[in-house]
């Protein structure tokens, strides 16, 4: 997250600026001390924040689309007329103020009220929703009921000991040390109460019975819905080696986890990090920015090949490698004795830590249990509803029907999970809206991040523009001549605008 500007920028649009010198799509400027954007859309101008309420991204360097404009880190978008973030991971609305025209100036007036609510919530509304998980999906449906003016009763059900937070800074961020963990609540603790929601920590729902639309906890409580969303989330796989139970070996997936990794680098001089996934390698990249030597060891010849393909992969680890990083590719850990780690190639590496970061696994016990439609996930429709009628999913465990790649998917992004959230609450309200966002997530390494929108789990062509190790590229994923997915390292218009190409099933 960036700071504020120490000073306004650019010219001041209360005193006005003339249509000459707003040429193009967007103008920043200041209103007292505040930066403030110009934003042309059409024959209409607006005026918004300059940054975007997620991370502080400048949003000149985004993309009008319509009456919306999107953010260039992390791909938000916000309404021009109100302010309103209309997609995550952006929950915060912008400031917006009136603009008026007189002759040739422009001038940036009052700020203006934000509006009360996205919407009405219909007569025919349920009275209770039950949601069971804690996390992006979770979290963002009940967020979005209560800016839908939903009246009705909210109980959410999570298993984790701390309220909803924003996980991607737990590998990123806050785990480098670089964060305050005053940055990861999504919400502070009073909202949950203002907006009456019943958010329930350390609860476990052990069964589900659709036929008396009810969920059984494990104190052997139970909660009445009328509608109900699953979005348990996933769970990290565990290492079924010797040794891998001992405290000093932590997966990470929530803040306790994130909390006892940090506390175990006190003092500690080298970490070996078991996996080379992106969550592995940015805990690699975060623990180097800690100091701490760090050895990854994973069975891959290149990290993240599979994802990302051949030269993307040698560009992560010489990147890695650049900043310290020793790894062993081919290679697995067989057990782990006290601080020593065996390796299957015969060797064997002493550390302070380990991390597991070998993948993680759909939470799915419950669907089963409640005889939910499964095929490697929770089977939904295009409004994120399951084989039982008023059941929805959304996140890490729903397999949904995607438009763009013309199949049924799962995918474990955060960015998803929350923009799944959001629908699957408009369509627990009646609205029957098809979720039909392109998946999107982004990986930081150091100061590289990388941009991803799409998905492709395979495909017979790689299109690379630009220069990868000049960390200035584009490359496009494709399958029998379409673009399936595409990843970025700085050049976030590009990105935004091959997003956009993919929504309109155009050719990028």
């Amino acid at each position: 997250m960036a700071e504020d500007h120490a000073s306004p920028a650019g010219p001041d649009l209360a005193q006005g600026v003339s249509r000459n010198d707003f040429s193009g799509e967007t103008l920043l400027g200041h209103v007292g001390d505040q930066d403030v954007l110009l934003v042309r859309s059409g024959p209409e101008i607006f005026a918004i924040d300059a940054c975007c309420s997620h991370y502080h991204a400048p949003l000149a360097d985004g993309l009008v689309v319509g009456s919306e404009i999107r953010c260039p880190w992390h791909h938000a978008c916000f309404d021009l007329r109100t302010g309103e973030a209309t997609r995550a991971p952006a929950l915060n609305p912008l400031a917006v103020w009136r603009v008026e025209q007189q002759g040739e100036r422009i001038f940036v007036r009052d700020k203006r009220a934000q509006p009360a609510a996205l919407g009405k919530s219909p007569a025919d509304a349920p009275e209770k929703i039950v949601i069971v998980g804690g996390g992006a999906a979770g979290f963002a449906a009940a967020e979005m009921l209560r800016r839908l003016e939903f009246r009705g009763d909210i109980v959410m059900l999570s298993s984790d000991s701390a309220a909803p937070v924003d996980r991607p800074n737990l590998s990123k961020d806050y785990l480098a040390g670089s964060a305050p963990e005053d940055w990861l609540p999504l919400r502070p603790d009073e909202f949950y109460r203002e907006a009456g929601i019943d958010l329930r920590l350390r609860t476990e729902v052990v069964s589900i019975d659709t036929k008396a639309n009810k969920v059984v906890l494990a104190d052997g409580g139970a909660v009445s819905y009328d509608r109900l969303l699953l979005a348990t989330g996933a769970e990290p796989a565990r290492l079924p080696i010797p040794g891998a139970d001992q405290p000093h070996v932590h997966t990470l997936r929530a803040l306790a986890d994130c909390r006892a990794i940090i506390a175990s680098t006190v003092g500690a001089r080298r970490a070996v990090v078991i996996g080379a996934s992106f969550i592995g390698l940015e805990a690699a990249a975060a623990l180097r920015a800690r100091n701490i030597e760090v050895h990854v060891v994973a069975p891959e010849q290149r990290p993240m090949e599979r994802v990302l393909g051949p030269e993307m992969g040698d560009f992560v680890r010489a990147l890695h490698e650049e900043h310290g990083v020793v790894f062993h590719l081919g290679d697995t850990v067989v057990a782990i004795d006290g601080k020593r780690a065996t390796l299957k190639s015969g060797g064997a590496l002493e550390a302070d830590v380990f991390v597991v970061g070998v993948g993680v696994r759909p939470r799915l016990a419950l669907a089963e249990q409640a005889g939910l439609a499964l095929d490697r996930g929770v089977v939904v429709n295009e409004y994120l509803e399951t084989s039982v009628p008023g059941v929805f999913a959304a996140g890490d465990i729903a397999r949904w029907p995607d438009p763009h790649c013309r199949d049924n998917i799962r995918v474990e992004h955060w960015v998803v999970a929350e923009r799944q959230g959001q629908t699957a609450a408009r369509n627990m309200l009646g609205r029957r809206e098809p979720f039909d966002a392109v998946p999107f997530f982004w990986s930081q390494h150091y100061d590289v991040p990388i941009n991803y929108v799409g998905h492709a789990e395979n495909w017979d062509e790689i299109a690379i523009s630009g220069d990868i190790a000049g960390r200035d590229c584009m490359l496009k994923y494709r399958k029998q001549g379409r673009v399936l997915a595409v990843a970025s390292i700085y050049r976030d218009l590009e990105s935004l605008k091959a997003e956009l190409a993919m929504e309109q099933n155009a050719v990028c």
